[in-house]
């Protein structure tokens, strides 16, 4: 994108005052302030035929990104439940699973061994998470600012949470950016997220396809399915069976144009989440994950 065009945008001067340069100190202030402006253009930035100013951006784009979601998240990781642990592992004494050691303890005189005796801990679930991004159709701005954010916020979830995360970027077929199983490093995964380039048809089939895939590479009990998109589907192959597949799907669609997304999670059994704003993704998200 060249420059006179960047220049169209209101704050590009701001944070770009000349020819291969970019005021870091404005540049954080504005995504600090603003994500809902300054994100997208950032994106755009990232594709600048001014080769410095894009170099820049791109190696200032994935620690942005993060520190907007890790902004806006609050730090959960998941609904805990009570779980049967030994007693050395601490928690609480279960006295009743823990009557018969005392018991044989008891009856040779010797005090009972903790590794012998029952606790009752709370635990969260190990969770595997497949992010679905739309690329379908053109990705640039706000669409790509969404997508970065949304990646960045579940690799920062599945990091705090110890949980397992896949991200798969969707057209008419399935691109893995980030394999179930690998341990994953947010800030390369925000990168790989924004040098998608949006094209093809939109095929849910092959997004939820790809997602059960991934989600058999894991053993953890809870299988969530995150899927981006306004699930407007332009190519000739249903998904509602490949949806049915899928354990746990939440989907979150924009604000202002969620009407297929919501008839595609009553055929298909999921739950949509809408947004009006980056700045509530980052909630939106480790809500729907909770």
């Amino acid at each position: 994108m060249p420059r006179s065009q960047l220049e169209q945008h209101p704050r590009f001067t701001e944070l770009s005052p000349e020819v291969g340069e970019i005021d870091l100190e404005a540049l954080e202030q504005a995504a600090a302030e603003d994500p809902d402006d300054t994100l997208p253009l950032l994106m755009l930035m990232a594709r600048a035929t001014d080769v410095s100013l894009r170099r820049r951006v791109r190696s200032l784009a994935p620690r942005l990104v993060l520190e907007r979601a890790r902004t806006g998240m609050r730090g959960g990781a998941g609904v805990a439940r009570l779980r049967a642990v030994p007693a050395d592992r601490a928690g609480d004494l279960d006295v009743d699973a823990s009557l018969d050691a005392v018991l044989d303890a008891r009856a040779v005189r010797r005090v009972p061994d903790l590794a012998d005796l029952r606790g009752l801990a709370w635990e969260r679930p190990r969770a595997a998470v497949c992010l679905l991004l739309d690329r379908s159709g053109s990705m640039e701005g706000r669409q790509l600012a969404t997508a970065a954010l949304a990646a960045a916020a579940c690799a920062l979830h599945a990091t705090h949470a110890g949980s397992e995360i896949a991200v798969v970027a969707f057209d008419s077929r399935a691109e893995v950016l980030q394999p179930m199983g690998a341990a994953p490093v947010p800030d390369r995964v925000v990168d790989r997220v924004i040098g998608l380039r949006g094209h093809g048809v939109t095929s849910l089939d092959a997004a939820l396809r790809a997602a059960a895939a991934q989600h058999l590479r894991s053993t953890a009990p809870r299988r969530v399915t995150l899927l981006l998109s306004d699930c407007r589907v332009t190519d000739d192959v249903d998904p509602t069976a490949a949806a049915r597949g899928i354990e746990d799907l939440r989907i979150v669609a924009p604000a202002e144009d969620d009407e297929q997304a919501r008839a595609f999670a009553r055929a298909a059994g999921g739950r949509v989440a809408t947004l009006a704003t980056l700045r509530d993704l980052p909630r939106t998200l480790e809500t729907l994950l909770d």
